[in-house]
């Protein structure tokens, strides 16, 4: 029996805002979109052309809070081929918001909280 993962979800408080967050941040693109037929909620899922995995944002119509990420130890890890271009155009953006030099990492905060890790390719 194999498994291949597919793709991660977040919820989102507003979809276009982490629509427009991924896409500048991360080269994301929306590749497919379910709407419920009442309106309760979309589900756009978002991806690069650099690997099948997929990232699935989830907009809930009745939800008008933050979300409760807890201690948010959960992340999703991004690699680049240009890790100084990368941390400029986040910096620039103000959303970095961790680094450990000595790892040689970093992390970005998405418009919900959710913590992405951004890795220098090895």
């Amino acid at each position: 029996m194999k498994f291949k993962m597919i793709h991660n979800n977040l919820n989102v408080l507003d979809l276009q805002k982490s629509l427009d967050f991924y896409e500048k941040a991360l080269g994301l693109k929306e590749v497919r979109r379910k709407e419920a037929g009442d309106g309760s909620f979309i589900i756009v899922y978002l991806a690069n052309g650099e690997a099948p995995h997929q990232l699935e944002l989830t907009w809930l119509k009745e939800k008008d809070t933050p979300y409760d990420l807890g201690d948010n130890e959960i992340h999703l890890a991004f690699e680049t081929d240009d890790y100084e271009a990368a941390h400029k155009l986040h910096q620039e953006m103000g959303c970095i918001c961790f680094e450990n030099e000595a790892m040689g990492i970093y992390f970005i905060e998405d418009p919900d909280g959710y913590w992405l890790e951004v890795l220098p390719q090895k």
